[in-house]
């Protein structure tokens, strides 16, 4: 009886009371060498960690293809595993997986489907860690990218649930994500959230909004139920990566964000007599908004018309720039805005486009002084102006992809920099992963410390019971305290060569050597595995 495809792919269930035993001999492995998990520690501390995954059609009994079928009452998934070969899978450690989707990769109509507000992130990250083979989850969901970071019990099963679970969330198929997306394991993935942070992988190299939302991320995720050890260590560390690159490399000077490269490119679309002339229509007072305001103020536009839901932040920004004429006016006028306008900036959180090819072609023209093309740049996610505006010959429309332009003359000196970013990023990951791999010690703390309880508690109870009923309650105090304090200070030199600070790798291998000889020495390796607790406590939630 083969293992059923829940098994191999993204539920781990119990096989039925009829299924037939595998034996050991009958399982078929495929391992590929070139997916070796990548660890910073020292050669031979662990085994090599090649992924290997059970062919579902290989695990036959070889005695049902004679008639002779073994029956087997309860075999679950997870003890067909033991039982072979493939119990490394249990052994494995969790990996940090990126399942995402950039500017780099995935064009904007497709990213807008996927994208997932702030709001949301929390109820995501709850759903993503319902899913058997996810234990910990964030999000990163910005105009330019949506990412998925997971810690996954498995690479494959749950880089395949997150995958099916972004698809049904969002109605894109499987298939058009899978031809968009990127995946980063365990050093990898970390590399690249530290290029995020850093804004190495920003439209804009160096570009500083991204480490804001970068640490949005932690905020939102702060005692969320999921947003764990792994995660909101790796996002932290990401911070402190960022800020680090800025400190020591300058990236940031002389860079835009999305907002100063939507005004740029604006501005690089009109002809240059008219840069200070030219009738501004801003469509939205939210953050990226209020960013459009003060670049098109910098590049010295003294008046412009701010369409917005209400007029507090309008007022709010006008108290900021006092010496700039902001002329306010509801959503309800905003068509008429447009009319009188000669650039429009949209950055709403509008689920629905604003403008489309209808509600423009009825536009009076613009002047010839400003090219006589009425441009739209739209720097929202989800789109507020649609593709089909470009058909008309008096209007242009940008989005977010097409800011690639305005960064295209200025990299030279970013690139000399982003090699020094490259510098400190690499230090910064090998602190990091040296952190990761020092908590491989903590099962192995709890362990030690169950183990000496047991045997404290054994040893108590046989005491109290020599001792007689009529002990006083002081007495037994005094004892209990007396067999803790023994077990502690036996404790404590043993504790000692457990914990590593994870910045120095030779007492990160060190300890890490301490932690297989405890593991051997009092045959703690012998109680079911970490990760197979983790996993049979998913299949029970699953099963409630």
């Amino acid at each position: 009886m083969a293992i059923p495809t829940a098994f191999s792919g993204a539920k781990l269930e119990s096989l039925s009371s009829s299924a037939a035993a595998a034996s050991p001999a009958s399982i078929g492995l495929f391992c590929n060498p070139g997916r070796v998990r990548r660890l910073s520690i020292q050669k031979g501390l662990f085994n090599s960690g090649i992924r290997c995954e059970v062919a579902a059609s290989d695990v036959v009994d070889q005695s049902q293809s004679s008639g002779n079928v073994t029956s087997s009452s309860s075999l679950s998934a997870l003890e067909q595993l033991k039982s072979s070969a493939a119990d490394r899978y249990t052994k494995e450690r969790s990996s940090i997986v990126v399942i995402g989707l950039s500017i780099h990769t995935t064009p904007v109509e497709v990213r807008e489907k996927l994208a997932i507000p702030e709001a949301e992130w929390p109820r995501a990250i709850g759903e993503l860690c319902n899913l058997n083979h996810i234990e910990e989850a964030a999000v990163l969901s910005t105009c330019n990218r949506m990412e998925i970071y997971v810690v996954a019990l498995s690479q494959h099963r749950g880089v395949k649930e997150v995958t099916e679970w972004m698809s049904k969330t969002s109605g894109v198929p499987v298939t058009e994500i899978c031809k968009h997306r990127f995946l980063l394991y365990n050093n990898d993935a970390t590399q690249h959230i530290f290029e995020v942070s850093a804004g190495l992988d920003s439209l804009v190299l160096g570009e500083g909004q991204i480490l804001a939302q970068v640490k949005q991320v932690v905020k939102v995720g702060q005692g969320v139920t999921g947003f764990g050890r792994n995660i909101s260590g790796l996002f932290k560390h990401a911070i402190t990566v960022g800020k680090r690159v800025r400190t020591e490399t300058n990236i940031a000077a002389g860079a835009v964000s999305v907002s100063s490269a939507a005004v740029e490119l604006a501005l690089m679309k009109l002809p240059g007599s008219c840069h200070t002339t030219a009738r501004m229509l801003v469509i939205g007072a939210g953050k990226m908004g209020k960013l459009v305001i003060k670049h098109l103020v910098a590049k010295g536009c003294t008046k412009m018309v701010v369409v917005n839901r209400s007029e507090d932040r309008v007022s709010a920004i006008r108290e900021e720039m006092k010496d700039v004429e902001i002329i306010y006016k509801p959503l309800n006028e905003m068509l008429k805005c447009a009319a009188e306008a000669d650039v429009i900036f949209t950055s709403t959180a509008s689920e629905t486009p604003l403008f489309m090819k209808e509600h423009v072609v009825d536009l009076p023209p613009v002047g010839a002084s400003v090219g006589s093309l009425r441009l739209f740049i739209d720097i929202s996610v989800p789109r507020n102006v649609g593709a089909c505006v470009n058909e008309l010959e008096d209007a242009r429309v940008y989005n977010v992809d097409d800011l690639k332009e305005v960064v295209a003359a200025n990299k030279e000196d970013r690139l000399r920099k982003a090699m020094e970013a490259q510098a400190i990023i690499s230090e910064e990951s090998k602190q990091f992963e040296a952190w990761r791999d020092s908590l491989e010690t903590v099962p192995t703390i709890k362990k030690l410390r169950a183990y000496a309880e047991r045997i404290r508690v054994a040893e108590l109870e046989k005491c109290m019971s020599k001792m007689g009923d009529d002990i006083s309650k002081k007495t037994k105090k005094a004892v209990d305290d007396l067999s803790r304090g023994i077990v502690n200070k036996l404790l404590h030199g043993p504790m000692q060569h457990l914990r590593c600070d994870g910045s120095d790798s030779r007492t990160l291998s060190e300890t890490l050597e301490n932690m297989h000889a405890l593991n051997r020495m009092f045959s703690l390796e012998t109680d079911i595995s970490v990760l197979e607790q983790k996993i049979r406590a998913k299949v029970e939630q699953t099963q409630k």
